[in-house]
């Protein structure tokens, strides 16, 4: 059956009319995750990073790790969403818009762990006024600046038809302020062949720049540690080995994310098995440069036999084993497997192989940022002995879970001002695009 025979809209219509017990269930569990972590917040601003496990040896921890999580996922929706787009993927129409909301979410949520590890919030302004350009936390912050500029302006694009439908909808039960508020949004749009003309060319233009920003930044960000020469991190390949892990961990979550809303709105006829094993593929392609990556970095320093990162293994196979091989064996071989082989390729196991690949990609962070402070090239003197290794503490998790849960709560939020799926793209109104049959 076609879905061009549908009305979409009305069949969408009670996503954003109204919220079952349920969903206010879940809001409110979110809320309260959210609520610990204000609590965690404010118990360490009061007495400061002595109740995380961050000391003078291990400066960073947790809240590194989820920072360059999020971006990385951030920046992995943007290149999906926006290569997609480009090459104009037919599948791509009803899951375009997820990978959208995990760029805007997951951008907005990750610098905000980076200001977790900043003692003195007063004196956050002395950044913007006494930055150096020689800085590369300087040159994150411009590169971060300017990819939540240029992705908002991507995705209110690519969502104006839509708001152009919501306000034209009669049918549709929603307040009038949600109503002006779709009008003011809209900016007038009706779909005159001048302005579908206008709005794909602009469209087109901002998908080729976040593209190109999101591979910037997140370079950018693995420079941070390889222009160091700390060990573990002094590596000519962490740029791209940064971007292949982003836009790797993002398809995980962007399938996890499918297999939710798809359970939750029953969007089984939009969201099919084809998705799931074309974005399984994209996993599995990203799977191989990954565990290619990863093993040009650990056989250039293992057979380097440097001292310090002959040290920084030893500590991987003893202290991080678990870690290690989940991140860098299970992590890279599961999707070649479930993926790779046909009869494995369910919808389930292709969800279950991505919760993987999103645990072990953090534990990857982890094992990147923990162990090399915890090899420092001079020895810390008259340091306590538990100070020496990080073990983070429930002011760290519980603001990471806090920050998971505002991912959450913002991605439930947006999909109840607009649908999930984008109705005008069913419609094959856009340049260049088929239904899906």
């Amino acid at each position: 059956m076609e879905l061009l025979r549908k009305d979409p809209l009305r069949e969408f219509a009670p996503q954003l009319e109204r919220t079952s017990i349920q969903g206010y269930l879940w809001i409110v569990f979110l809320l309260a995750v959210i609520g610990l972590g204000i609590y965690a917040f404010f118990s360490q601003v009061f007495y400061g990073h002595e109740v995380t496990g961050m000391r003078d040896n291990v400066v960073w921890g947790v809240y590194i790790v989820n920072f360059i999580f999020f971006m990385g996922i951030s920046y992995a929706g943007a290149l999906i969403s926006g290569t997609l787009h480009l090459f104009k993927t037919a599948w791509r129409k009803p899951i375009i818009r997820m990978a959208e909301f995990i760029t805007i979410i997951a951008l907005l949520i990750g610098p905000c762990f980076i200001l977790l590890c900043i003692g003195r919030l007063d004196k956050l302004h002395y950044l913007v006024i006494f930055g150096r350009i020689q800085s590369p936390i300087t040159w994150d912050v411009i590169a971060i600046s300017t990819d939540i500029f240029g992705c908002f302006i991507f995705l209110y694009l690519s969502v104006l038809r839509d708001l152009a439908k919501l306000r034209d909808y009669e049918l549709l039960q929603l307040p009038n302020w949600r109503k002006k508020l779709y009008k003011l949004l809209a900016l007038g749009y009706t779909g005159t062949p001048e302005q579908k003309q206008r709005l794909n060319r602009a469209s087109d233009i901002m998908a080729a720049m976040v593209i190109a920003i999101a591979i910037i930044v997140y370079s950018v960000l693995a420079w941070i540690f390889s222009v160091t020469l700390q060990p573990g991190w002094h590596s000519t390949i962490f740029g791209p080995y940064f971007v292949i892990a982003a836009v790797y961990s993002g398809s995980a979550v962007l399938i996890l994310c499918m297999w939710i809303f798809r359970r939750i709105y029953h969007l089984e006829e939009y969201i099919t098995k084809k998705h799931f094993v074309a974005v399984g593929v994209i996993m599995l392609v990203l799977a191989a440069f990954f565990g290619y990556f990863t093993f040009s970095d650990y056989l250039t320093k293992w057979y380097g036999s440097e001292k310090n990162d002959e040290m920084l293994i030893q500590l991987l196979f003893k202290e991080f084993y678990w870690p290690f091989i989940i991140s860098n064996y299970i992590g890279v071989l599961l999707p070649l497997i479930v993926v790779g082989i046909a009869k494995f390729r369910t919808i389930t196991n292709i969800t279950i192989t991505a919760i993987v690949v999103i645990i072990a990609l953090w534990l990857n962070r982890y094992i990147i940022v923990v162990p090399t402070l915890e090899s420092p090239y001079l020895p810390i003197q008259d340091s306590r002995p538990e100070w020496l290794n990080y073990t983070a503490t429930w002011v760290e998790w519980s603001l990471t879970a806090a920050g998971v849960a505002v991912f959450a709560l913002l991605f439930t939020l947006a999909s109840k001002f607009i649908t999930i799926v984008p109705v005008s793209g069913l419609h094959g109104e856009e340049h260049n695009e088929e239904a899906i049959v």
